[in-house]
């Protein structure tokens, strides 16, 4: 499963893909206006430490004002993806700017009819925000799971972003559901290697070596 970063930060994001382990990056406006930045400038900086898709998001409610809006995008990097919100206008968005080669994110996915009808429209990738589920009281992951039948069933090419993603288990459920990328905080990408015994396991082997007066020389 790839793992997209779910942040506006770029010094952060920059940090992050020096680990080569970031597949890409989705943003929006109101993650940069917490960082105090200009979104544009943000995504030019992003775009410059991040090889994979930055989903940049159009803030038109309108298919004439998010394909104006996309080509605003488009001139930031050859790797931006443009996110669309899941209505009729951002699906005719979705088409259009799909026939012109670029990569298209549709997001607030909340049920997989939708996720059907995204794929149709052909998206490059589907956002389902399974916290937001889990927080109205139904089980978010079922959606990844749903979402996965149908498009296996049917050889869409669309891929699977689970979004919302609010920590670990919701990772490993996502993976085990078949979601072909997860979108996740810094702070949860950061926590993915924790594990109390590896740090005690660690602890044991430095102790051990201790010891023991192992040293590692080079002669």
């Amino acid at each position: 499963m790839k793992l997209f970063i779910d942040s506006a930060d770029p010094k952060e994001i920059a940090r992050l893909a020096a680990t080569g382990l970031i597949d890409g990056v989705t943003t929006n406006p109101s993650l940069a206006a917490k960082n105090g930045m200009d979104y544009v400038d943000a995504l030019k900086e992003i775009c410059a430490s991040v090889s994979g898709p930055v989903s940049a998001e159009v803030l038109a409610l309108d298919t004439a004002g998010m394909l104006a809006e996309a080509k605003v995008f488009a001139r930031i990097a050859n790797n931006i993806a443009i996110k669309v919100p899941l209505t009729w206008d951002g699906l005719a968005a979705c088409r259009a700017l799909r026939a012109d080669g670029m990569m298209v994110n549709v997001t607030l996915c909340f049920s997989p009819v939708q996720a059907m009808m995204a794929a149709k429209a052909g998206a490059t990738f589907i956002s389902p925000f399974i916290g937001r589920l889990d927080d109205a009281g139904q089980v978010g992951m079922d959606l990844i799971r749903e979402i996965r039948a149908i498009y296996d069933n049917y050889n869409f090419d669309t891929q699977i972003l689970a979004a919302s993603v609010r920590g670990i288990p919701h990772v490993r459920e996502s993976a085990l559901a078949g979601a072909d990328v997860a979108t996740i905080p810094v702070d949860v990408f950061r926590a993915l290697l924790n594990h109390p015994l590896t740090d005690k396991g660690l602890a044991a082997f430095l102790a051990d070596a201790k010891k023991a007066g192992i040293r590692i020389r080079d002669e």
